[in-house]
C-alpha cells in the first residue's frame, strides 16, 4: 500500500508525458484542435501529480526529475511541433528553414524548466512565463488559425515569428507571474488569483454562450490577460 501511495503522484505524471505525446503527434498531422485539448489534458494532469504529491506526502528525486521531462515534452515539444508544423504549410513562409524557429519554443522551454529547478525564488510564485502557460497560449493560438482556415501572409509570418522570440524571452526572463496555488483561501491573500479565475471563467462562458466566439480563441487571450494581469500585480505590489 505504501508503494502505491508513493508513487500516484509519479503515474500521474506519466500520464502527462503520454498526452503531451498524443499532442506533439497530431499537431505534427496537423489536427492542432485535438492536439490542444490533448495540451489542457497534460496541464491537467500536472496539476494533480503536484497536488497529489503534497496530499499524500510522497515526495521522490526521481518525481522531480521525471516532472521536468515530462513537461518538455508536453508544454515545450508540444508547441514547437504545432507552430513548426502550422509555417510549414504556410505558402508566405519565405525560406525553407523558418518553420524550425517553432522548436525556439521547445529550447526555451527546457531552459525554464532546468531554472526552476535550481530557483529557490520560485516556490510561491514563478519568475518568467510558466511552460503550462507558453504551450496553451501557442496550441491554441495554432489551432484558432486552423480552425478559421487562416493562411498567414508575409506579415503574418513575421508576426509570430517574432511572436516566437517574445515568448521565448518570457519563458527565462525575470519577470514575475503568480502562481494559482493557494496556500490559504482568504480574499486578502489570494486577490489577483479570484480576479483571474473569474475573468477566465467569463472568457470561457461567453465563447461558450455566443455562437461567433471561439472557444479555441478563448484560450490564447486568457493566457494574455495572465501575462498582463501578473505585470500589473508586480507594479502594484512595490
Amino acid at each position: 500500500m505504501n508503494f502505491i501511495r508513493k508513487n500516484i503522484p509519479n503515474a500521474l505524471t506519466c500520464c502527462n508525458l503520454f498526452a503531451g505525446c498524443v499532442a506533439s503527434v497530431y499537431a505534427f498531422w496537423g489536427d492542432y484542435k485535438v492536439a490542444a485539448y490533448a495540451v489542457i489534458v497534460a496541464a491537467v494532469f500536472d496539476f494533480f501529480d503536484g497536488f497529489a504529491a503534497r496530499l499524500l506526502q510522497a515526495y521522490s528525486p526521481i518525481g522531480k526529475e521525471l516532472d521536468s521531462l515530462a513537461d518538455d515534452v508536453s508544454f515545450g515539444l508540444a508547441p514547437g511541433v504545432a507552430v513548426y508544423s502550422y509555417l510549414f504549410g504556410c505558402p508566405a513562409v519565405p525560406w525553407a528553414w523558418l518553420p524550425f524557429v517553432g522548436f525556439l519554443l521547445s529550447v526555451f522551454s527546457a531552459l525554464r524548466l532546468a531554472k526552476f529547478n535550481i530557483d529557490e525564488r520560485q516556490t510561491t510564485s514563478f519568475i518568467g512565463l510558466p511552460t503550462p502557460a507558453n504551450a496553451i497560449f501557442w496550441m491554441f493560438t495554432v489551432a484558432s488559425l486552423s480552425h478559421y482556415h487562416l493562411l498567414l501572409g508575409r506579415s503574418g509570418v513575421l508576426t509570430m515569428v517574432i511572436a516566437v522570440l517574445v515568448f521565448s524571452w518570457l519563458l527565462v526572463s525575470e519577470v514575475p507571474m503568480f502562481s494559482l496555488k493557494f496556500h490559504d483561501f482568504t480574499m486578502k491573500n489570494n486577490t489577483v488569483r479570484y480576479l483571474f479565475l473569474l475573468l477566465s471563467l467569463l472568457f470561457l462562458v461567453t465563447a461558450f454562450v455566443l455562437p461567433q466566439c471561439s472557444v479555441l480563441l478563448a484560450f490564447p487571450i486568457i493566457i494574455l490577460f495572465y501575462i498582463l494581469l501578473s505585470i500589473v500585480h508586480h507594479i502594484a505590489s512595490k
